[in-house]
């Protein structure tokens, strides 16, 4: 798996319609179409996809459960300089509004066009700045997965409960 991988099916997840085109998958996560076409391979080898017909449903039990106990050792984040960026984990919602700020930099994904200057935190992939800027709702859940990655235990636990009602409604 990658981290593209772990964006798109979020991304499917999010999506009400199961037969989202790749075409516009790849225009929303800022990834090629033949890099959509791998990772949906990827996500189907994984068990985490399920195609059929045309259409993509994601298992979310199986997702939420791989998210919750192995993206922090599988997608460590790389932590950095002070940068500018995009916030993410707890600088970002909906985590920034129930912890109160320590005054240390936020956490941020380096991004010349942010308006945030932080620590920088590796993204799970490299479009995934861009992606979240253009789709409020994937922007949410891969913050949610940052607090996951790189969390303490409070934060990471609040993340989980949230992404699970993000994955299920």
């Amino acid at each position: 798996m990658q981290g593209q991988d772990i964006a798109l099916l979020l991304k499917l997840a999010m999506q009400r319609d199961p037969r989202m085109p790749s075409k516009d998958l790849a225009d929303g996560l800022f990834i090629s179409p033949s890099e959509v076409s791998k990772s949906l391979k990827r996500s189907a080898e994984s068990g985490l996809l399920h195609m059929a017909k045309g259409e993509k449903r994601v298992n979310r039990s199986a997702l939420l459960e791989f998210l919750s106990h192995g993206l922090r050792y599988v997608f460590p984040p790389a932590k950095g300089s002070l940068v500018r960026g995009v916030p993410t984990a707890v600088a970002a919602a909906p985590l920034n509004s129930r912890f109160v700020d320590n005054g240390d930099p936020p956490d941020v994904w380096p991004y010349a066009e942010g308006d945030v200057r932080g620590i920088a935190f590796s993204p799970l992939y490299k479009g995934a700045p861009q992606a979240a800027l253009k789709d409020a709702g994937l922007y949410r859940v891969l913050a949610l997965c940052d607090a996951i990655r790189g969390g303490r235990t409070r934060e990471r636990n609040l993340a989980i409960e949230l992404l699970g009602k993000e994955l299920n409604a």
